[in-house]
Formats: structure tokens, sequence, C-alpha cells
């Protein structure tokens, strides 16, 4: 486990690592290009790039953790890969369960795997449950979330690499809005991000943006800490309500 600099977590939690390419979103991922380096600096676990391996001897890292937390659960992997074992994925959630003082927000673009598994189980009242949105053709990911009963869901719109159009968020309390980083990425326009962040105030859900990413508001290319996170002159970092 590590603090992270991802804005709108406090800590990573990675019981499994690896991944594999599903859509759009995928296409310049950063957690592939971040295990290929790991694997070239021969780091524990990465000794296959980014081959999906459950991790069990992560399983219980938490649990060492007394302070209240969020973790954001598998930033290097999809908690709900198709060669992740029900079973593996039971054990995480006992964590979960076992440690009420944290509280776990989790990712997913294989909806139908994440509708699949709670079908016959309840997801923890300190998970933070979430869908991965990256243009319109990915919408449908959160009509499935919504019908999931979670304390938290949330919607990650990053990157942000086409407009979503209409998004209908009964029942979604937390959009996250951001673009891509690399050298590879590709550009936001901004008038996709101000569309999300207009229907989150009219239909009252937090809404946070992230950053601009590679591509800053103007069009111009450069680092992404300088093009930062101001959207239409402002901050926007709200959050959904809880506690810990």
């Amino acid at each position: 486990m590590k603090t992270t600099k991802i804005e709108w977590t406090e800590a990573i939690w990675n019981p499994s690592i690896g991944c594999s390419k599903v859509s759009a979103g995928c296409e310049n991922c950063y957690a592939e290009i971040m295990a290929r380096r790991l694997q070239a600096m021969k780091a524990v676990g990465y000794e296959d790039g980014f081959e999906f391996k459950a991790l069990p001897e992560r399983l219980h890292q938490p649990a060492s953790v007394k302070k209240p937390t969020k973790f954001f659960v598998n930033s290097m992997s999809d908690l709900f890969h198709e060669k992740m074992p029900f079973k593996f994925l039971d054990k995480i959630f006992e964590t979960i369960a076992n440690t009420p003082q944290h509280h776990y927000q989790i990712l997913t673009k294989r909806t139908n795997i994440l509708k699949k598994y709670f079908l016959k189980r309840v997801v923890p009242v300190n998970v933070w449950l979430g869908v991965t949105v990256e243009n319109a053709s990915a919408k449908n990911r959160i009509d499935i979330l919504k019908n999931i009963d979670a304390t938290i869901r949330f919607v990650s719109i990053e990157p942000l690499i086409d407009d979503v159009g209409e998004l209908d968020l009964d029942g979604i309390h937390w959009v996250i809005v951001g673009g891509e980083s690399g050298v590879c990425a590709r550009p936001m326009e901004p008038q996709w991000a101000i569309n999300v962040q207009e229907q989150c105030t009219e239909q009252k859900v937090a809404f946070f943006f992230k950053q601009w990413g590679t591509w800053g508001e103007d069009g111009i290319k450069r680092s992404k800490k300088v093009n930062g996170s101001i959207l239409e002159g402002r901050e926007w970092k709200e959050e959904p309500k809880y506690s810990l």
C-alpha cells in the first residue's frame, strides 16, 4: 500500500495487478505503462509486466492501518477482471467488511462481471462503487451500477475522450471528470467537461474536476501540472456526503 497523488482518494491498495483492454478509454492505459516500468526495474510482483495476477499476500494490508483512510482499490488493475476468481474477490470484500474504519473506492469497466458478482452478495457499507465512462457508448455502465445497492455510487469520466451527451444520474452520488495524460494523450474539449458539470449541478450530484491532463483548456499540449484543474474559472472539488 502507498499514499497517492490522486486527488480524490488518500491511499492505494492493490490486492491484484495487471489488466487487459476492453474499450476506448483503455487505449493509453497509465497502469500498463507503469507496470512495464516496474518490470524493467525488477519490482516484486511485476515480473510478468501487466499480466493479471492475484496477490493474496496483500489481502490483510488495510488491517494494519488504524487511521481511517479512503483507499482506491486496484489502481493497477480492474477488480472485476475476467481472470479474477470470485473466491479471491470474496476474500477482498471480507477484508473490506472487517475494516469498517476505512472507505474503499472501487472502479470498473466490466459491469457484466460486477452485476454477476453482486447478484447473490451484499456490497459492504464502507464501499464506494463506481464505473468508468469515457464516451457516450459507455453510458450503459451507469445503468448497471444504479441497480446495485451501494452506500455511494460514483462515475469516473476519465479520460473524457468525447462528449458523453445527456446523462441520467438518478441514484448516482458523485461524478469525477478528467482529461488524459501522457505523450499519446487525446485532447478533451472544454465543452465536454462543462456539459457534465452542468448536468451534475442540475441533478444535484457532487462534481469533481480532477485535471485537464496533457492538453490544456486552450488546446495547447504541455505539462498537466501547468494545465491544472480550473474549469470555467473555478475549482470543482465537491465530494459526496460520507463519514469515517
